[in-house]
């Protein structure tokens, strides 16, 4: 297993749509299990391929405490969901360091396939419900900061941007005193 590249807002690839699987096979695997080895490592609680630029339907999450309940998400959809919302404190791997409320369902009931091609559904609540949805918006090229007000938005866009080029600055500076 390896850890991947996590693409970091506002990249234009965390935009891009991914398309359904169609092959079960062991590329599909070995990308299930580096995605969660790269979750697990960030540290986080779910992972779409969207943010590791492929464009395929794959989701990984954990919620547990003890990282021990992995679920690999192929083909998600939401079958059904609560009338009822939530506002969720959420957090992404590709936004590092922010963190603002979104209001979404309560509960879901998600539709997927394991790795293997079965299918499966699971009710979700609490953590899990929040995961879900958010990791299936990575799928549709929606990072949770866009449920944010536009002033909010370039805030935390301008932020990222600027510790990008001090990150790849600092790196320079690294790179030309060896």
């Amino acid at each position: 297993m390896s850890l991947l590249n996590i693409l970091r807002y506002p990249d234009p690839r965390l935009h891009k749509v991914a398309k359904p699987v169609t092959v079960f096979d062991d590329r599909l695997k070995k990308l299930a299990a580096d995605m969660a080895e790269t979750m697990y490592a960030a540290p986080g609680v779910g992972l779409a391929a969207t943010q590791v630029d492929v464009h395929e339907q794959l989701i990984v999450i954990d919620v547990s405490d003890t990282h021990d309940q992995l679920t690999v998400f192929i083909n998600p959809e939401i079958v059904w969901a609560s009338d009822e919302k939530q506002v969720y404190e959420e957090g992404c791997l590709s936004v590092p360091g922010i963190y603002d409320g979104v209001e979404r369902p309560k509960q879901v009931r998600v539709r997927a396939l394991d790795v293997e091609g079965k299918p499966f559904e699971l009710d979700c609540d609490g953590l899990l419900a929040v995961c879900i949805q958010h990791e299936m918006d990575h799928l549709r090229g929606k990072v949770f900061v866009e449920y944010l007000s536009p002033l909010k938005r370039n805030r935390i866009k301008t932020k990222l941007l600027k510790e990008e080029r001090e990150n790849s600055r600092d790196k320079k500076k690294a790179a030309a005193v060896r």
